[in-house]
């Protein structure tokens, strides 16, 4: 149809997680300007090891965010939307500083919920969306 715009492209993004295939999901879906990504654990993808603590684990899933941001055009400052899922009220406040060095500039729309998580060794789960600026 002549002047109809292309539709913009949907491009899926994978950390090589072994649950992406197995439950159908992506990493991370990134559309026009906007990158959603999926809620990600701490898990260390590249041995399939978790933590035992629940502020490595921060870290861990903060580093995997990072890659997948930053693999889909984007960064951490275009982030706009966190959702934090911990297992424990108690690990609000030692999972903080970690947030703040990562979001503390950018100050994302942000909520925290503690919830059950799949795994008993899952102590937190994050999930982000990001608009290009």
């Amino acid at each position: 149809m002549p002047g109809a715009e292309a539709p913009e492209t949907r491009h899926l993004i994978s950390s090589g997680s072994p649950f992406e295939r197995t439950a159908g999901y992506s990493r991370a879906v990134v559309q026009g300007d906007w990158c959603f990504v999926s809620g990600t654990t701490g898990y260390d993808y590249a041995t399939m090891t978790m933590p035992d603590t629940v502020e490595e684990q921060a870290r861990n899933c903060l580093r995997t965010i990072e890659g997948v941001v930053r693999e889909a055009g984007f960064s951490l400052s275009d982030v706009v939307r966190c959702h934090y899922y911990i297992t424990d009220a108690a690990f609000a406040d030692r999972v903080f500083p970690t947030l703040g060095e990562a979001f503390g500039e950018i100050r994302p729309a942000a909520t925290m919920v503690v919830c059950g998580l799949i795994r008993p060794e899952m102590l937190i789960e994050i999930e982000v969306t990001a608009l290009r600026r």
